[in-house]
């Protein structure tokens, strides 16, 4: 088989020769080198095809980054959240005790005040209220919740001071007021005053020192002022008596007893029973010998028994 070109530009044909050896190889070759062209070409137009899905994979890939990225800043602004409410709720948990140690304080400063429980209910939250303003906005939270707690907090404070200061005073007023002689030591009725009297014994004038109670034999007698027992024993005159210092310049005295239930060196509250009433010493009958002693000075206890309220 011979294959014949003929060229417009060439006036002699080239003719091939098909059954050479050396033009099969030939053909062969550039066949082959074609094929390979091709795939070649195939190749890179696959791979320009291919190229817009790698990019979409690498920008899917891109945005997963960031999403990771954004979780973790979106954890990161969690935990700095639930650190500060967890602040936040210290601080209010630290206002509520304040709080009810204030409406404690309140209570106790009310009952030893004697203030009118109704005007001073602390269980209640006081009253409010005024005009509607039409104009303004709804309420919102403050700008900066925590400075705002804070000022809450220091008001607390200033409140609780002010609430320790006036406990203190009433306190002071209250144990000043125990020390010093007021009320009756029994009950009875005066049946002497302070001051000259005739002696019942041989009716002479003469200086009574106290006032006489009486009372049925074996009553109690009463302190009628915190102090320290000084004495508890006989005296002429008095009988069974117990005397009491009050450590403020007063001093009482309970006599013609008919026991003693203190001691010396005894402490004693306000309503204590310090005896049972007799009729020891210079005495006509069971009754209660009152005195009282003002910085050394025997005084009048009708005044301090009329105190008493």
């Amino acid at each position: 088989m011979q294959i014949i070109l003929v060229s417009r530009s060439r006036k002699v044909p080239k003719t091939f020769d098909l059954g050479q050896h050396r033009l099969r190889w030939r053909l062969a070759g550039m066949a082959a080198a074609a094929v390979i062209g091709c795939g070649v070409l195939g190749a890179a137009v696959a791979l320009t095809i291919a190229s817009p899905h790698d990019r979409a994979l690498a920008q899917i890939r891109q945005l997963q980054q960031q999403v990771h990225q954004q979780d973790a800043q979106l954890a990161g602004v969690r935990k700095d959240s639930q650190r500060e409410l967890d602040a936040l709720a210290v601080k209010l948990g630290q206002l509520e005790a304040q709080s009810t140690r204030l409406n404690a304080l309140g209570e106790r400063l009310t009952e030893v005040g004697k203030l009118d429980p109704e005007e001073f209910n602390f269980d209640q939250p006081p009253a409010v209220g005024g005009i509607e303003d039409a104009t303004g906005s709804a309420y919102g939270l403050p700008p900066r919740l925590d400075a705002s707690i804070d000022q809450l907090a220091s008001q607390f404070d200033a409140q609780q001071a002010q609430l320790s200061a006036l406990q203190s005073l009433l306190l002071d007023a209250k144990i000043d007021s125990n020390l010093k002689p007021t009320g009756m030591p029994a009950s009875g009725y005066i049946s002497s005053y302070f001051g000259v009297r005739p002696d019942p014994f041989d009716g002479h004038g003469a200086r009574h020192t106290g006032l006489d109670i009486a009372v049925p034999f074996g009553s109690s007698v009463h302190a009628v002022a915190e102090g320290m027992v000084t004495y508890a024993g006989e005296r002429s005159g008095y009988g069974k008596v117990v005397e009491i210092d009050h450590g403020n310049g007063y001093m009482t005295r309970y006599a013609h007893n008919s026991k003693l239930l203190v001691r010396p060196g005894q402490r004693v509250h306000v309503g204590e029973v310090l005896s049972l009433a007799g009729s020891t010493g210079r005495s006509t009958g069971p009754h209660v010998h009152f005195e009282v002693w003002y910085k050394g000075r025997v005084v009048n206890p009708l005044a301090y028994v009329k105190s008493h309220r």
